[in-house]
């Protein structure tokens, strides 16, 4: 599966690199308290940083098995690489937070109740403190 994705041009393999992998993670960590503050003021906001920590701790698990993403639709990559690693129901949640991330950044503000906001956060630190296990058990 990793060579498909390699193949496709998703993915680049790279040497394994522990602080590439830990500083994706700290970045993750950083974005789940930046969300948690931000939600008090902003839903799209506070939703957007909540995906950006998603992103950033499936990089870190990228990083973690000697990939990274390639390619002009880095993001896509991601997904697909995460289609091998997380649960389902996980790459759904973070597929749909992208497409609508992207909405919410570039074309229509205020389409992110704060419901959603909240729980794209506490989504967002569970998958952040999963890949943080995984990555401890690697």
């Amino acid at each position: 599966m990793l060579d498909e994705l390699e193949k496709e041009g998703y993915i680049k393999k790279l040497p394994v690199n522990k602080k590439k992998t830990d500083d994706a993670l700290s970045l993750a960590k950083r974005d789940i308290k930046a969300a948690k503050v931000i939600l008090r003021e902003n839903d799209d906001w506070a939703f957007s940083i909540a995906y950006n920590a998603m992103l950033q701790a499936i990089r870190a698990l990228m990083f973690s098995k000697g990939y990274r993403p390639s390619g002009k639709n880095q993001h896509i990559s991601v997904v697909r690489f995460a289609e091998l690693f997380l649960r389902k129901e996980d790459v759904i949640v973070f597929d749909r937070m992208r497409r609508k991330r992207h909405i919410t950044t570039y074309n229509v503000a205020g389409m992110i109740s704060e419901r959603e906001a909240k729980n794209a956060v506490k989504r967002a630190e569970k998958l952040v403190h999963e890949i943080e296990r995984m990555l401890k058990d690697d």
